[in-house]
């Protein structure tokens, strides 16, 4: 059920220029709206552009053009971001992929962790941020032995929970989190996705969940967005996605997903996508721009 939209993208693009005659598009021209409780899935190959969407919301990148609306602020206007600035680093966060250049190897676990309740000045004394942090070094499975442990003490799946904890430390209501499992152990993994699942249900959190774990997409976001060169080429919620893909490459995306049974697997077709031969698809021939095929399930034609 929709409600109030926290996050409005209105035809993103974000431009990286090589050298004077080579320009890279990263993000091209992409919309969508996130709601409150809402978890949204960001799918796609490597250098479809996910990450750069994220980092463009979160205002790292200046965005080439379009408009990024944070509950009603046009956050992608560097006046209006500067004039909110406490208020937005406040509510939204972000999960690094790379969890070993997000952290600053001079600071201990603790300090990472506490640093952004010291900017924000949330708690009074150091013994309540200490019981902060411990809760939520607890929260991503990690003992309190570890908070005077420096970033390349740990392995790199502790290093991504302590990324996950710092993001956790100021109860964010949006958090971007960027492959946020993808270092994980299975058993770590569940426990993470679990624990975004019970601050959706018991906070009400709002996340942009960015993956390349498509059965994880599956089970934990309720809309997903599938991205290619740049391009959203397929927004729908998760159930109607995973039953009825439109675009020819959500179709070979999604065939390239594992199961767990040897005898299926030997009977599944690998689809090979084509863009060359996708602009003259049957199935999306007929379309123009984004259309609606069905309520909420969104297409582009190339």
């Amino acid at each position: 059920m929709k409600t109030e939209k926290i996050l409005e993208v209105k035809n993103l693009k974000q431009y990286f220029k090589l050298n004077r005659n080579t320009i890279i598009k990263a993000v091209d021209d992409i919309s969508f709206d996130i709601y409150q409780g809402e978890i949204f899935g960001l799918v796609g190959e490597s250098g479809s552009g996910k990450s750069t969407t994220g980092r463009s919301i979160i205002n790292i990148y200046q965005p080439t053009g379009g408009e990024i609306y944070y509950r009603g602020k046009l956050i992608s206007d560097p006046k209006t971001y500067r004039a909110n600035k406490k208020f937005i680093n406040r509510n939204m966060q972000i999960i690094f992929q790379d969890s070993t250049s997000s952290l600053n190897s001079r600071m201990t676990i603790n300090e990472i962790i506490e640093e952004p309740l010291l900017i924000q000045k949330i708690y009074k004394n150091k013994e309540e941020r200490r019981k902060k942090v411990h809760e939520l070094l607890d929260i991503v499975g990690m003992d309190k032995i570890y908070q005077n442990h420096y970033p390349f003490e740990c392995s790199g799946g502790q290093r991504q929970r302590v990324g996950i904890a710092r993001a956790l430390s100021l109860d964010p209501e949006f958090i971007i989190a960027d492959e946020p499992i993808a270092s994980l152990d299975v058993s770590i993994q569940a426990q993470i996705v679990n624990l975004f699942k019970k601050l959706q249900h018991k906070n009400g959190l709002t996340c942009l969940f960015i993956s390349h774990d498509l059965a994880m997409v599956r089970y934990v976001c309720d809309r997903v967005a599938v991205m290619y060169h740049g391009k959203i080429v397929e927004l729908a919620e998760t159930k109607e996605l995973y039953r009825n893909p439109v675009h020819p490459y959500t179709k070979a995306l999604f065939s390239s997903i594992l199961v767990p049974d040897p005898d299926g697997a030997k009977e599944r077709t690998r689809i090979k996508y084509d863009l060359h031969i996708d602009i003259h698809s049957k199935e999306t021939s007929h379309l123009t721009d984004y259309t609606e095929v069905s309520a909420g399930h969104f297409v582009y034609c190339c």
